[in-house]
């Protein structure tokens, strides 16, 4: 233990007289929790739309504010009704065009189903998506609106030889009415799933890379042989080295949950312990990940490289932090049950956004203890390889 101590304590000391290194393990995850925060943002919201309302009546018009008030769109133009929409898409003046026919208000005030189009710019697949899902979800609402009303007059008409008339001297049956509910987001802001993704992304990144960088600077340095020839073991060796950037990782979690309370709003509704806990087992596989690339790269600079594709592309792209899982080709979803960030975002979603604890997690968490052994040993027997 004395080893270990000793190492460690070496290693605190080069990083203390590195202030730049150290300022850049704790202040570099902040930051790119906050740039990557405000930059990725999934919400579509002020939408500019334009609308070419030929009805001119009191009904298109409650139309046209149901959208504009929803705050999903912004009123960019009114077209004329001799006018085309195509060039206003064109020139991205406007990303979504509806048009009210003339005929809609004596549609609606008569029962009949009144037509309108919306139009929208496809260059932006996404986008394009989200907005034509709040068109049909605002048309639903309008729908039953107008529903409500119909009933309401129904049943303020009163009644003859005890039968009750209904609109249009049709018997019809009430609108549904649904109130939509969502779990743990409910205004579907997309900051409260990033953020966790951004995490996980964060940590294995600047824990891989400063364990991998500071072996090799020993190398680098030629210090690496005057180690070997001590009488320190390969294994003391490697939580001689860790363990100090474990502590670092440790305090650039709090960091990175604080700058996410302050900036985005996203509290831990689970238990931090928990929370610890995995974030603990998932920076012991990063940081033994990180002593396995320092022995296959001889230079800093093959280090970084090193590091940096084989964590930060599989952070990304194949943990579901951005793109889902389930959409990927089969073969990639196999693939992706090879990398810890997998597992890590599973486990952080449901204790910062549901508020579960570890319990629902013991197959990720026994992945992530499997990965971290699995790491260390190769590492391990790496060092112990070519210290013989």
């Amino acid at each position: 233990m004395k080893k270990i101590w000793a190492v460690a304590l070496k290693e605190v000391r080069q990083t203390v007289r590195d202030p730049l290194t150290l300022g850049m393990l704790l202040g570099v995850p902040a930051m790119m929790l906050l740039l990557y925060g405000y930059a990725l943002n999934f919400d579509v919201r002020h939408v500019r739309l334009a609308v070419q309302d030929r009805s001119h009546s009191a009904a298109s018009r409650d139309l046209v504010a149901s959208f504009v008030n929803s705050t999903y769109f912004d009123l960019a133009a009114s077209l004329p009704d001799d006018r085309g929409a195509g060039d206003l898409l064109e020139r991205r003046e406007a990303r979504a065009v509806l048009v009210i026919p003339e005929d809609y208000a004596r549609k609606i005030a008569s029962g009949r189903t009144a037509e309108i189009q919306i139009l929208l710019d496809g260059s932006d697949a996404g986008t394009a998506t989200t907005v034509l899902t709040y068109a049909s979800s605002l048309v639903t609402e309008a729908n039953v609106d107008l529903a409500a009303r119909t009933l309401a007059s129904s049943q303020g008409s009163g009644t003859e030889g005890g039968v009750r008339r209904e609109a249009g001297g049709r018997g019809g049956a009430a609108p549904v009415f649904y109130e939509p509910r969502v779990w743990y987001n409910p205004e579907l802001r997309s900051t409260q799933f990033l953020i966790p993704g951004l995490m996980g992304f964060i940590l294995v990144l600047t824990a891989v890379l400063s364990t991998a960088l500071s072996v090799v600077r020993e190398k680098e340095r030629g210090t690496m042989e005057q180690i070997r020839v001590t009488s320190l073991r390969p294994l003391e060796l490697i939580l001689g080295k860790t363990l100090p950037y474990l502590v670092i990782s440790l305090a650039a979690t709090v960091t990175i949950l604080a700058a996410a309370r302050a900036l985005f709003g996203v509290a831990v509704r689970g238990p931090y312990l928990d929370l610890f806990a995995a974030t603990l087992l998932y920076l012991a596989g990063a940081l033994g990940f990180g002593v396995l690339v320092s022995t296959i790269s001889d230079s800093q600079a093959m280090a970084f490289q090193v590091g940096s594709i084989t964590t930060m592309l599989p952070a990304i792209f194949l943990s579901g932090f951005i793109f889902p899982i389930r959409s990927m080709p089969p073969l990639l979803q196999a693939i992706t049950y090879a990398f810890p960030a997998r597992y890590y975002l599973i486990i952080l979603r449901g204790v910062i956004l549901k508020g579960a604890g570890l319990a629902p997690y013991h197959r990720e968490l026994l992945f992530l203890g499997l990965y971290t052994l699995a790491v260390l040993g190769i590492a391990y027997a790496r060092l112990a390889r070519k210290e013989d």
